[in-house]
Formats: C-alpha cells, sequence, structure tokens
C-alpha cells in the first residue's frame, strides 16, 4: 500500500512504497526552507530543479541539481533550500 506523506503545512509532500529496491518515497518540494530529520541512512537524488543543502558537518550549503545525490548519516538532521518547485527521490538504506 502506498503512503501519503505531508509536512510543513503541505509545502513538502510524498509518497511512500517499498518493492525489491528497499523502501523509497518520491516527493516535491515548494520554494521554502526546511529542515529534516532521520532515523537511518538516507541517499536523496534530485529528480527535477535542484536543491541546496546543508549536511551535517558542512560548514556551507552545497547546491545539488537534477541527477545528482547526496547521503544523510542516520539519526541526524539536514537543512534544504529550495528555489524552485523541485522533485527528490529517497531511498532508505537497511
Amino acid at each position: 500500500m502506498l503512503k501519503v506523506n505531508e509536512y510543513f503545512n503541505g509545502q513538502v509532500k510524498s509518497i511512500a512504497l517499498t518493492n525489491s529496491e528497499g523502501s523509497l518515497t518520491m516527493g516535491v518540494m515548494e520554494v521554502g526552507e526546511y529542515e529534516f530529520s532521520t532515523t537511518q541512512d538516507e541517499e536523496m537524488s534530485v529528480v527535477s530543479g535542484s536543491l541546496q543543502v546543508l549536511l551535517p558537518g558542512d560548514p556551507a550549503l552545497r547546491t545539488f541539481h537534477k541527477g545528482q545525490s547526496f547521503n544523510v548519516p542516520a539519526k541526524s538532521s539536514f537543512q534544504v533550500k529550495v528555489e524552485e518547485q523541485s522533485a527528490y527521490l529517497c531511498r532508505y538504506m537497511d
């Protein structure tokens, strides 16, 4: 069964699924600034648009464009700045 998630008053929405590739979410973000927390390792890929991301331990935002990915360690939080509607794929690592 698909699970729909909504965050930040509807500014971020995703659909979660589990299949032979593991647990994933595909989502979209409106223009804005967000802080996310994670309990497990994640790999996020930008599907459309771009995300400016402040990862744990990084001194400054890094920009990731369509086709690029970044990793987020378990039990951490990260900040995202979005300047145009953007889409992402998040893969949760076991």
